[in-house]
């Protein structure tokens, strides 16, 4: 079995894909081999996949944008991801909104006055156009009356290494990949985009507590197979996956990346994709924003 991510390695997609692959091939007593196909904004990954025989035999792994907002994006896809057969969302990742260690303003009211004393000077990174992170900067812009300048890099190291060093204003980004940085006071955290606080940043708040009312923006990491893969064979996969997600070791591991486990259904997985699909559409429509 081959599960192929659609993204660099070492991000979430293939982080858990990692993990699943260790525990389902002692499950199944069969080799299964992760490989990493990123590019176009996921669809690479994602191609392959949809033109594979759908026998079960190779999955993909993939951040939203292949599900969700990519056919809003990108006229050429080689691929419908309306085709293609939701198996279970692995896990889910909040984002938070960080800034360079020397910026001038500490909290997020600072943050939006000094972007509106400054219109279009701020600059804010992302994995690519149509990622999370871009998007729900590009959200945060339209809630606040804001002009930032979108920075595209092509994975979450270089951004994140990019502020570190100054060279970005600010990010929304999953907290893995910031958490070390702003723990070690290389960055500034100044909220959460989530409904409660982080466990682990009990003194961030959330977006709403600073002053950004119904604001949620979060990352999730999802399976799928081939069209046409049976439903049996596709109950199969879920059912193992859940299994493995439940299980305390891994619970712990995924902890430690600032992933939450998921699971679900394959019917929970289709309507969830769908809700985001929806509720980042309109963001790409009022921003009119396009790869093309």
């Amino acid at each position: 079995m081959r599960i192929i991510v659609s993204s660099p390695p070492a991000g979430s997609p293939d982080i858990v894909a990692r993990l699943l692959a260790d525990r389902l091939a002692l499950r199944w007593g069969r080799a299964v081999v992760v490989e990493n196909r990123p590019g176009a904004g996921g669809n690479l990954g994602a191609g392959e996949v949809a033109a594979a025989e759908p026998d079960g035999n190779t999955l993909l792994s993939a951040q939203p944008a292949p599900f969700t907002t990519n056919v809003l994006l990108y006229r050429k896809r080689g691929f419908d991801p309306a085709a293609l057969e939701p198996v279970i969302v692995m896990t889910t990742l909040p984002n938070v909104l960080v800034v360079r260690q020397d910026f001038p303003a500490g909290s997020v009211a600072g943050l939006i006055a000094y972007a509106r004393a400054n219109p279009g000077r701020l600059n804010y990174g992302s994995q690519g156009i149509g990622t999370t992170p871009h998007l729900t900067s590009e959200l945060f812009a339209s809630r606040t009356g804001t002009t930032l300048t979108h920075v595209p890099y092509r994975g979450t190291a270089q951004a994140v290494n990019d502020l570190v060093a100054g060279h970005l204003d600010l990010l929304f980004m999953q907290v893995d990949a910031v958490r070390e940085h702003a723990a070690a006071g290389k960055i500034k955290m100044l909220a959460v985009a989530t409904p409660e606080r982080l466990p682990a940043f009990r003194d961030v708040p959330t977006m709403a507590e600073a002053g950004v009312a119904d604001f949620r923006s979060d990352t999730w990491n999802a399976i799928a197979a081939p069209p046409r893969t049976p439903r049996p064979v596709i109950a199969t996969i879920n059912a193992a996956v859940n299994d493995v997600l439940r299980m305390p070791d891994i619970v712990q591991q995924l902890g430690r990346f600032g992933m939450r486990p998921a699971g679900g259904s394959p019917a929970d997985m289709a309507a969830f994709v769908a809700e985001e699909t929806r509720r980042w559409g309109e963001v790409i429509r009022a921003a009119n924003i396009s790869s093309n």
